[in-house]
């Protein structure tokens, strides 16, 4: 079989722009995609999100993305993502659900179910959407109504005229709030009171926040959410939520969930008919333990003091969109990173086994 000097992992932002840079260095490579389709996680997005709604699309390099309309953004992201794949001749395998990575000899072995490729180094683009974060709350399984997660979120319209219970402190769970109340009643509760952003996000506080997403990464922590650092803002989408005190309203966590409702440590109860849980994502890296990447902290240690995207342990591994490029615009950076990551091992590799005269 066949040693390509490089794999990709994953089609979407962050992937995409690792292969295209990958192309423009020369560097022969495969990207292989586990969704059907082109689109990455976009194409899983609720019918009911616009291209207006989202907090935008970095145009993938040598592009223009979408513009800002009330087109449905699971429909305009992967025409995208798809017209690029075709004009830059990128070289997307689909579908592929890598089951896990292994060190054989020294060369990295790429297993989907009984199919495997072999690779010098390896780009990790795998993003969050496919691990789902669910907390476990003590009669979850006894609750009669309705549960949701972000990743199957059905559209505001789904919940008319029911109770909602909105869980998450993040920029969705503003988002569910701000689409939901104006159609039905809501509650809202979170593990700890939401930070506000009343400022304007200058590139000087975008800046300030990846650089708390870096120190993290660059001591082995498990990354943080996005909105731990950068605060929550509403937006015009969210003002009539605000204006019915929705915001406002925000309780502490409940204790148990019982077949109708929710009850707090205080004994007092609410009754919902659905639960939608906005409790985030995790990195899709388990595909890798196999390498053994992870530091005692718990989480990947990337180079650069959390700047780069090779992995310390291994600088076989780039890792795109993770970390300090868990955005478009992180991950898009972070693909041209990755590829001068990847040239830098090979040209290393290459010159150690150059013979000496």
């Amino acid at each position: 079989m066949d040693i390509l000097d490089s794999i990709v992992i994953g089609a979407g932002q962050g992937g995409l722009s690792s292969s295209y840079h990958l192309r423009r260095l020369g560097i022969p490579h495969l990207v292989l995609d586990g969704d059907d389709a082109p689109g990455g996680a976009w194409q899983h997005r609720w019918d009911a999100l616009t291209m207006q709604d989202v907090h935008g699309v970095a145009e993938l390099p040598g592009s223009v993305p979408p513009p800002r309309t009330m087109e449905r953004a699971n429909r305009a992201v992967p025409s995208y993502f798809a017209a690029y794949e075709r004009a830059h001749d990128l070289p997307v395998i689909r579908p592929v659900h890598v089951d896990r990575v292994t060190d054989e000899d020294g060369i990295l072995v790429v297993h989907a179910g009984d199919r495997t490729w072999r690779s010098r180094t390896l780009v990790n683009a795998t993003g969050t959407w496919t691990q789902p974060f669910l907390p476990h709350y003590p009669g979850m399984e006894t609750f009669l109504g309705e549960q949701f997660h972000t990743v199957d979120y059905p559209g505001p319209e789904h919940f008319r005229g029911t109770r909602v219970l909105v869980v998450g402190g993040g920029a969705s769970a503003v988002q569910f709030l701000g689409a939901l109340a104006p159609i039905t009643d809501v509650l809202w509760a979170t593990r700890r009171p939401p930070v506000w952003r009343t400022d304007h996000f200058t590139p000087e506080a975008g800046a300030a926040a990846v650089a708390l997403v870096e120190q993290r990464v660059a001591q082995g922590l498990a990354p943080q959410s996005v909105v731990s650092v950068t605060g929550l803002m509403l937006r015009p989408q969210e003002q009539e939520a605000a204006r019915r005190g929705v915001y406002d309203a925000r309780r502490p966590m409940f204790e148990r969930i019982e077949p109708d409702g929710v009850r707090w440590a205080d004994g007092t109860f609410e009754p919902v008919d659905a639960i939608l849980w906005a409790t985030g994502f995790r990195p899709a890296i388990g595909h890798l333990a196999p390498l053994h990447l992870r530091s005692e902290h718990g989480g990947i240690q990337l180079d650069r003091d959390g700047r780069g995207t090779t992995a310390v342990k291994d600088p076989r591994i780039q890792l795109v969109g993770y970390g300090p490029s868990a955005s478009t615009i992180g991950a898009n950076r972070a693909g041209r990173t990755a590829a001068r990551g990847v040239q830098r091992f090979l040209a290393r590799v290459g010159a150690e086994q150059v013979p000496v005269p």
